[in-house]
């Protein structure tokens, strides 16, 4: 005989007969039903991976890992906080910048964060070389008055590679005409697109040299790091603080952005929960199917109980049914939904091309494209937790089935 016996005849009673065609109907749908609640799971947390991945990548491609400044305007000593930045093993690069706000004047006029960078230190910090769309940072020369803009900036402003544009500071002159801002031409060197329309429509770069002499400073007002790992960003900054001393201050991108972050990873949260309240709902269903194959098999169990099983061997019987419908439940939502979160993007794109349709409009979303990133990590998860509910809801049927009295079962066979 096939052994286990709980196994061989749970295994038995998955199988349809003629008399239970509706018992297995319930449980194809509950199959059905914990595999659409698997793949909805495992694609929205993929997307969520995909915004908070893109979101990060965006964001850090503009901004640093941490920030070295001064309590005043500008640097005191930074050669020296910048031999000691570099010297940290678990810093990458360093790069010195000037930063301040100003007034940019064409065919029409916008604010924008103007940038003071040196050219060859800057692509060591961050990864706007990477996206220049004209032109090229290596344009910025200390004394050229060149000027890159983000490409929402430029069209802002009206402007090409090639135009003028007028910078106004608020550092004011004193003329005999009362205090009026400095003010600067410059040549639009280049433009870059990030994808972010914060960085795309209010980031313009300058040389460093060019941005002192305009702010009348005499030194960077910080220095930027890249670090081997972002994540660590907090104690190497600690670290930093300790051996510069209290007249610099460091920054990681964790404060700066901090309430951004922490907002998506509250959304992703939140929608793991809601989701998983799906996975409840057709638990229910397999609930209610193996009740009814507890109530089918009525007459079964009061014969096998009179051969000598025990009601533990009854039990293990029925959440062998209830286990094996989570399983492949889990194995169809897994496969398809891994599938789907793959091929998501494409998806999402063929469906704007054919329908004409914008999921994400760049003019109100931070990313215009719907983005995917397939965690395994979530995947095991998911299918845990899938499987811990369907587990649990095999116990109430299979005690009930497990407390059938033969003599009261087979009062009417």
């Amino acid at each position: 005989m096939f052994r286990p016996l709980e196994l061989f005849i749970g295994l038995r009673y998955t199988r349809a007969k003629r008399r239970n065609q509706f018992i297995s109907f319930i449980s194809t749908v509950s199959i059905v039903c914990i595999a659409i609640s698997v793949i909805a799971l495992i694609t929205v947390m993929s997307v969520m991976n995909g915004f908070d991945y893109q979101m990060r990548a965006r964001i850090l491609g503009a901004i640093s890992h941490a920030t070295v400044s001064g309590v005043n305007q500008s640097m005191e000593d930074w050669p020296r906080a910048l031999k000691v930045a570099s010297a940290n093993p678990h810093v990458l690069g360093a790069a010195p910048y000037v930063e301040s706000e100003a007034m940019l004047l064409a065919r029409r006029s916008s604010g924008a964060l103007v940038r003071g960078i040196e050219p060859s230190l800057e692509p060591k910090v961050v990864d706007i070389d990477k996206h220049m769309v004209e032109g090229s940072l290596d344009a910025l020369k200390p004394g050229s008055w060149n000027i890159v803009l983000g490409k929402e900036l430029a069209m802002t402003l009206g402007v090409n590679v090639g135009d003028r544009v007028t910078m106004a500071v608020p550092e004011l002159r004193a003329t005999p005409m009362g205090g009026v801002p400095r003010m600067r031409g410059f040549h639009v060197a280049g433009v870059f697109e990030l994808g972010m329309e914060q960085f795309d429509s209010g980031l313009a770069l300058v040389n460093m040299s060019d941005a002192e002499k305009l702010n009348s400073l005499t030194g960077p007002t910080g220095i930027r790091l890249r670090l081997d790992n972002l994540f660590n960003a907090r104690p190497v900054a600690r670290e930093l603080a300790d051996q510069l001393g209290q007249v610099y201050r460091v920054q990681t991108w964790m404060d700066t952005n901090a309430n951004l972050f922490a907002a998506l990873s509250m959304e992703k949260m939140v929608m793991f929960v809601i989701l998983s309240l799906i996975i409840l709902v057709a638990v229910i269903n397999l609930i209610s199917m193996l009740m009814m194959l507890v109530t089918d098999k009525q007459a079964d169990i009061a014969i096998l109980r009179t051969l000598g099983a025990t009601p533990r061997s009854i039990m293990g019987m029925f959440m062998v049914q209830g286990v094996l419908v989570g399983f492949v439940g889990i194995g169809f939502g897994v496969g398809l939904g891994s599938l789907l979160s793959w091929k998501l993007p494409g998806i999402i794109k063929w469906i704007e091309h054919t329908f004409h349709v914008t999921f994400l409009s760049p003019d109100v979303y931070y990313i215009s494209e719907v983005p995917s990133r397939l965690d395994w990590h979530d995947v095991g998860w998911v299918a845990l937790l899938t499987f811990t509910f369907s587990l649990l809801a095999t116990l109430y049927p299979a005690w009930r089935a497990s407390r059938t009295q033969p003599a009261q079962a087979l009062r009417y066979e």
